[in-house]
């Protein structure tokens, strides 16, 4: 499965942004990559950077490719409503974000190969395609020769769900229910969608 691999505190520290989740490296700087990365002056960017940015910091927060996420805002495009917050909503819809999102994997790039190697569940039955959109109602869980997988047991059973209302989790079942899809307010990722919008738009 094609993904990022280069250097991902590199990359965080460009955007300015936590994007794979904490970093103990990115928390000791928070500035620029390079040499003169804390003493760069900061130059006023365009409008296109700034849309290109926005763009960037998305799809590296969510794990996809410049094909995948272009794909992703077409499909949103087609939807009746604000096609920003739609995409928003489609990106957390994905079932790599929603193990995520459960506490069943620590990050998401964790959360991707407990998919691809087939020990994360939806309604029962093995699903191994992390880009899997799920529905309201669905179940998703962890196999049960997988429930003793070190990450799995050490991560599993923590606080997070209870910042996502949309969510429920059973931490002796290590399965989750998606209730109903999160509006664009309860999404915690510090994106900018319009201006997601606004690029794709020219």
């Amino acid at each position: 499965m094609a993904r990022y691999r280069g250097p991902r505190t590199k990359k965080a520290r460009s955007f300015g942004e936590p994007i794979f989740g904490y970093d103990k490296a990115y928390e000791k700087r928070k500035y620029g990559p390079g040499q003169h990365g804390n003493n760069r002056r900061k130059k006023n960017k365009s409008e296109y950077a700034n849309q290109l940015k926005e763009k960037q910091v998305a799809k590296y927060t969510y794990g996809l490719l410049e094909k995948q996420f272009l794909n992703l805002f077409k499909e949103a495009s087609r939807q009746s409503g604000v096609t920003g917050s739609i995409l928003l909503q489609l990106l957390e819809l994905r079932l790599d974000n929603t193990v995520f999102r459960l506490g069943i994997a620590p990050t998401r790039r964790a959360a991707r190969q407990l998919v691809t190697h087939k020990h994360i569940t939806v309604n029962g039955k093995i699903a191994n395609v992390p880009s899997l959109s799920l529905k309201v109602g669905d179940v998703v869980g962890v196999r049960e020769k997988s429930k003793a997988i070190d990450m799995i047991v050490e991560t599993a059973g923590s606080t997070r769900t209870s910042k996502y209302p949309w969510l429920e989790f059973d931490a002796q079942k290590l399965e989750g229910k998606y209730l109903e899809v999160p509006e664009r307010e309860q999404i915690p990722e510090n994106i900018k969608e319009q201006l997601i919008v606004e690029l794709y738009s020219k």
